[in-house]
């Protein structure tokens, strides 16, 4: 079967059934999952779908992120969440104060956290600041209020809680980020993120390439907010210049063991 073909069977599929996974083309074609991650490229170049970590979704669905009972000691640790914690974690200085997102990109980020100097971290998750109790640099707050499923906290006590404090550095993720600004899908967490940009000094936006170009439910602030995204090589130029454009600067990380 030519590539032409295949791709265009591929685009029924997602029409169809709204996603499809790169395992289950590499399995249907025969092919590697190098190959089905490139198929899909060119059909999200071409208006088609919107690439997601391990497939794809419908151009035409918006990405909600719906509350969820996770399990952090056991998730999957993506390589590119990996990196992109690695360079935000390097970022840290003495003396700092520093919000941590709650959810994946936090959980992961402990393992990059500096030991060697002593330094402020705010979180609104119960998980978090419990797996902090095990940094004796780090001196610790958690914002208190309604703890979802996820063990998140972002309702009004919390954020009244936050709106206290100043930062020095942030670490913010969210569902999706395009020239309409980073978005995410309900209206208290965005509210809440918006407090901690605001009182934060240097913000900066932790996005895996595939969140990049999606839009979800409500918007949180400009792009322009933040100081930098860092995101993951395998980050489409166009999208990155698009960022670029909006008055941000774009970080990209670089795939372990690739050349320089």
């Amino acid at each position: 079967m030519f590539c032409e073909e295949r791709q265009r069977e591929i685009a029924d599929i997602i029409r169809t059934e709204g996603n499809v996974t790169v395992a289950s083309i590499a399995a249907r074609y025969g092919i590697s999952e190098e190959s089905a991650r490139r198929d899909l490229r060119l059909l999200e170049q071409r208006g088609v779908c919107r690439r997601t970590h391990g497939g794809a979704i419908a151009a035409n669905q918006v990405a909600v992120r719906r509350p969820a009972d996770r399990d952090f000691d056991n998730m999957p640790v993506y390589e590119n969440y990996r990196e992109i914690s690695r360079a935000a974690a390097a970022k840290i200085k003495a003396g700092d104060t520093v919000y941590l997102t709650s959810g994946s990109f936090g959980h992961i980020l402990l393992e990059f956290l500096p030991r060697g100097f002593e330094f402020t971290v705010a979180v609104n998750s119960v998980d978090l600041g419990k797996a902090l109790r095990g940094f004796d640099n780090v001196d610790v707050y958690v914002a208190g209020g309604h703890m979802r499923k996820s063990g998140s906290i972002v309702d009004s006590l919390a954020n009244e809680f936050i709106s206290r404090l100043h930062f020095d550095l942030c670490f913010v993720t969210g569902a999706g980020v395009t020239s309409f600004g980073l978005t995410n899908g309900s209206d208290e967490t965005a509210t809440f993120q918006r407090t901690i940009i605001k009182n934060s000094r240097e913000r900066i936006l932790l996005m895996p390439s595939e969140k990049i170009g999606v839009d979800s439910f409500v918007r949180v602030c400009g792009a322009d907010e933040f100081d930098e995204i860092i995101t993951d090589w395998e980050c489409p130029s166009d999208r990155i210049a698009e960022l670029a454009e909006c008055g941000v600067k774009p970080v990209v990380v670089r795939k372990p063991n690739e050349p320089r």
